[in-house]
């Protein structure tokens, strides 16, 4: 039955990954994976998270199925983390939502509902996206389009031809927006941008899809949810697929939501009702660990403060290596403007230098990145800052 099978390559970034741990090389970096590091390469478990296992451990009498929406404390705070708590859909009743496994369960989960409220419904992705939004979203029937996001060449957004591009979809299409710190990219829309979309989603009447995978990594928890915050007040349904992986730092746990905003009470319980039985259909109920522990943060004041001051520094460390790539390649004389990088939000950028150039930074100093020159800030420090900014400065010469 199973001998006819092809074998496939490995994953871009997984092989990467293989690669950079079989380097003997004392000064390696790796800029491929997608994991928040600190200054010693080390991925850490957050001082609230490690609190909040505690009293886990220490109170937990059962471990009996959650059931396929998972428990009701956690959904309920993640519903007033990504809306803000007295927002209009929740105030109105509007919302429903599932725990799952990851944002990648969230994605899966929301493009299958989707596919069976609309079966083969076309969805618009920006160009370029996340590799694995288009398995996880194709894979579950919906048809994927791109529209024009990120020029390459200038480094920047092409907010006209992505509205140009918009223009022609219209209801029964969805249109996924990353709501901050976009990956691969980095750049992020404006507030003045969110509101063109928001106006255009609520006159054409498509259905906004929103991957939020790194709040708080941007600007702040709130200020990172604006876009999606103003989505929802101008559109009567909409879909949000929220991760805990990288503001929690529960990557292993994987723990996500899949919510979705409805026209009112009555079809958001029907159509619960829908996303629900997704759930038992693919993996039956989410694992309760990590879920558990993203309650026990949200919903206790002094947890919550300590989680909140980790993420913040966090964040402001992304942006102080942001800011200080952008310096130390200068100071290194690497050709080019490279500014951008300091002016983008979140964990990726695009460095801006060919495949090739990708491949001589690994074979020749032990840096590693995809060939699309995506890196991720956050596996520089100021311990290999200067060998990285000097090295990418050496090959954009030869």
């Amino acid at each position: 039955m199973f001998d006819h099978l092809s074998s496939l390559p490995a994953d871009p970034i997984l092989g990467l990954l293989a690669t950079y741990r079989a380097d003997e090389n004392p000064n390696k970096i790796d800029l491929g994976v997608g994991v928040y590091k600190d200054e010693a390469g080390h991925t850490p478990v957050l001082q609230a998270v490690k609190e909040a296992e505690t009293r886990l451990l220490q109170s937990e009498d059962t471990k009996a199925y959650v059931g396929p929406a998972g428990t009701p404390g956690f959904n309920t705070a993640m519903q007033e983390l990504v809306l803000g708590a007295g927002h209009a859909a929740l105030v109105g009743n509007r919302v429903r939502s599932a725990q799952t496994p990851g944002g990648c369960g969230a994605l899966r989960v929301l493009a299958e509902f989707s596919n069976r409220a609309k079966e083969g419904a076309t969805i618009w992705v920006s160009d370029p996206t996340w590799a694995n939004h288009v398995p996880l979203l194709g894979n579950a029937g919906l048809q994927i389009k791109s529209y024009p996001y990120y020029d390459r060449a200038t480094s920047s957004l092409q907010f006209d031809a992505m509205v140009e591009t918009l223009k022609q979809v219209g209801e029964g299409d969805l249109v996924l927006f990353h709501a901050c710190c976009h990956n691969p990219c980095g750049a992020d829309l404006s507030r003045a941008q969110w509101k063109v979309l928001a106006e255009m989603a609520q006159k054409q009447g498509f259905t906004p899809f929103i991957d939020m995978a790194y709040q708080g990594f941007g600007d702040s928890l709130d200020a990172d949810a604006y876009g999606l915050r103003l989505m929802a007040e101008s559109v009567p349904e909409m879909l949000v697929a929220a991760s805990c992986s990288k503001n929690f730092g529960l990557y292993r746990e994987r723990v996500g939501l899949a919510m979705v905003i409805y026209s009112d009470a009555a079809a958001a319980d029907r159509g619960q009702s829908q996303l629900l039985n997704v759930v038992r259909g693919n993996y039956s109920m989410p694992p309760n660990h990590g879920g558990a522990i993203v309650e026990s943060i949200l919903t206790d004041a002094s947890l919550r403060a300590n989680w909140e001051a980790e993420l913040t520094e966090m964040r402001e460390r992304i942006n102080s290596l942001r800011s200080g790539v952008v310096e130390s390649l200068q100071s290194a004389g690497a050709a080019g403007d490279f500014s951008f990088i300091q002016r983008q939000k979140g964990m990726f950028s695009f460095l801006g230098i060919t495949p090739e150039q990708v491949q001589k930074l690994q074979q020749d100093y032990s840096i590693y990145m995809v060939d699309s020159s995506r890196i991720s800030i956050a596996g520089l420090s100021q311990g290999n800052m200067a060998y990285f900014c000097q090295s990418v400065a050496e090959v954009l010469e030869s």
